[in-house]
């Protein structure tokens, strides 16, 4: 049996693997927890146990949620005739935080990418082409990343969704709101050169 000292050692080196942390960060969030065990631990463990049994995706979009159907599918408020579609659910929570939009998700779960072997079988797209009719869609928005494989991934969603007659938009490209020149790449002043409007 491990000791105690060998448990939390590996509970620091579990949390270390997490997205954003690191050894030094998940030393301190363990010690922290250690410290307020009674109620931030203990109530963090529950949590992460119910989340780990119910956890699902949601049967219509992909989104993580609790149920079969997510709160935002569910809300007939929703049903604009728009769906944005996104990559994962961290980017459709990234547009949910904006609250700019207030249309329906489809979540395709990766990009296209020959060089990881990911096909258009392989991604949620012939669930989307399904919806479309299904939901009375007359725009998708692709919100894709700007890399090759959110690029072809996007030129590919737009191809397949010709015939079905829903118009197909992409989100804008280029400086963001308070971006000084000096600091953007220069395919972002490139892109944004190309997005260009009227005044």
């Amino acid at each position: 049996m491990a000791s105690s000292g060998d448990e939390i050692e590996t509970l620091i080196a579990t949390m270390a693997r997490l997205p954003g942390l690191g050894p030094r960060s998940a030393r301190r969030i363990v010690l922290h927890l250690i410290r307020k065990r009674a109620g931030q631990m203990a109530q963090l463990a529950g949590l992460m146990g119910h989340v780990a049994e119910n956890a699902r995706e949601c049967l219509v979009c992909g989104n993580v949620t609790g149920a079969d159907i997510c709160p935002i599918c569910e809300d007939p408020a929703r049903a604009t005739g728009e769906i944005c579609v996104v990559t994962d659910v961290a980017d459709l929570w990234a547009m949910e935080r904006g609250r700019a939009f207030r249309g329906r998700y489809h979540v395709l779960g990766g990009s296209l990418s020959a060089l990881d072997e990911i096909g258009p079988e392989d991604l949620r797209i012939p669930q989307l082409i399904d919806r479309i009719a299904e939901e009375n869609i007359t725009e998708v928005i692709l919100a894709l990343s700007a890399t090759v494989e959110g690029q072809t991934t996007a030129h590919y969603i737009a191809e397949a969704l010709a015939p079905t007659g829903a118009t197909v938009t992409g989100l804008a490209q280029g400086v963001p709101i308070g971006g000084e020149l000096d600091y953007l790449d220069d395919g972002t002043i490139a892109a944004a050169l190309r997005a260009r409007r009227t005044f």
